[in-house]
């Protein structure tokens, strides 16, 4: 199958430079390795609710997200902060009132994440994207480059746009092989959010909220370091969200894991916590589409992102790099997955620009 330009990864970044390519009436081809759109957003739905088991908050000052839910349709609504907040020592003595919303201020959006990626996808001509395709190898040739997956599909572009983390893109093979530099440039880049691991424990009330509680909780005990409310916009079911800080390989036994969240939920939470009508786990350190081996480490801290020299003008500028950690201002950030879709439209019109010059 041959494409002008070839979109690897229907993420928020692949999907948005996919539906901008679309509007402006551009030849391309969207091809996902997993059997649905969204990347690392994922929403699962119970019942009624929906709780986002990847991303699932946004900020003020966030312009482009901001501009996109306004131009979809779609409603927003407050991270809910309002009651006492809760501390867990490490010995699992509980304090009220002690510490500061985290997330207080921030947004989240009804119908959870996966109705802005819904969206999107809804927006591209089903001929156009590809699922269940991950591609294993690029190769340049004279007429451009060849993309290979697993299942042995061809597709021949002009240039290729990589949507998806660095490390991930890294475990392609490339022929020629990429620079040295450019292949420890990927390698380097830490994928946000990949050696994490969420839990959210569904109940048919909010009991914490009945007790003047938010939610809100920091931990030094464990597994859960940080929680949060994570229930829909209006009406049930309910839901306690938390951040595991315990690290991938200790949390591999999913039927202890799961003990110990409810168990140190019961502790902060009393009884009405010890049996969630659902209790989801996601660990993101397992997810070969999203994690790599470099990813096992998690991160502490908000790494500095952005586009490393190492990473452009790779093949004659044909091979363009657009996830979210490529962003310099937003990096990790859903914002930083649009501005890195933006910024990778503007490469593709300059190498269109180029290219009439030639002819």
């Amino acid at each position: 199958m041959q494409t002008e330009t070839l979109i690897i990864g229907a993420g928020l970044s692949g999907l948005s430079l996919a539906v901008r390519m679309a509007e402006e009436g551009r030849d391309f081809l969207l091809v996902e390795a997993r059997d649905r759109p969204g990347g690392r957003i994922l929403t699962q739905r119970v019942g009624k609710g929906y709780f986002d088991v990847g991303p699932a908050w946004f900020w003020p000052g966030q312009p482009r997200i901001a501009a996109l839910i306004s131009q979809l349709g779609l409603t927003l609504f407050e991270q809910y902060s309002m009651g006492a907040l809760s501390f867990e020592d490490e010995n699992g003595r509980v304090e009220r009132g002690r510490g500061f919303a985290s997330m207080e201020g921030s947004y989240r959006l009804k119908g959870g994440l996966s109705a802005l990626t819904d969206a999107l996808a809804a927006q591209l001509p089903k001929a156009r994207v590809v699922l269940s395709s991950p591609v294993v190898s690029l190769a340049q040739t004279h007429k451009g480059i060849t993309a290979n997956t697993e299942s042995g599909q061809e597709f021949q572009a002009k240039k290729v746009v990589l949507a998806l983390p660095p490390r991930v893109a890294s475990q392609i093979t490339y022929s020629p092989s990429l620079p040295r530099e450019t292949l420890t440039a990927m390698k380097d880049v830490p994928t946000w959010m990949a050696g994490q691991a969420k839990a959210i424990a569904i109940y048919d009330r909010p009991f914490w909220r009945e007790a003047g509680l938010s939610g809100d909780t920091m931990s030094r005990r464990g597994p859960m370091v940080e929680i949060h409310d994570a229930s829909p916009d209006e009406s049930g079911p309910y839901a306690l969200f938390g951040f595991i800080g315990i690290p991938p390989h200790a949390r591999r036994d999913q039927r202890r894991l799961r003990q110990a969240v409810q168990d140190q939920l019961t502790n902060l939470f009393g009884p009405n916590a010890a049996k969630p009508e659902t209790l989801l786990i996601k660990d993101w350190a397992y997810d070969r589409f999203t994690s790599t081996e470099e990813d096992q480490l998690p991160l502490y801290a908000h790494p500095s992102y952005g586009l490393p020299q190492a990473l452009t003008q790779i093949w004659g500028n044909r091979l363009i790099f657009a996830g979210t950690e490529v962003a310099s201002h937003f990096g990790g950030y859903i914002e930083g997955a649009l501005e890195a879709a933006e910024n990778a439209f503007a490469l593709i019109n300059a190498f269109a620009l180029i290219a009439e010059e030639k002819v």
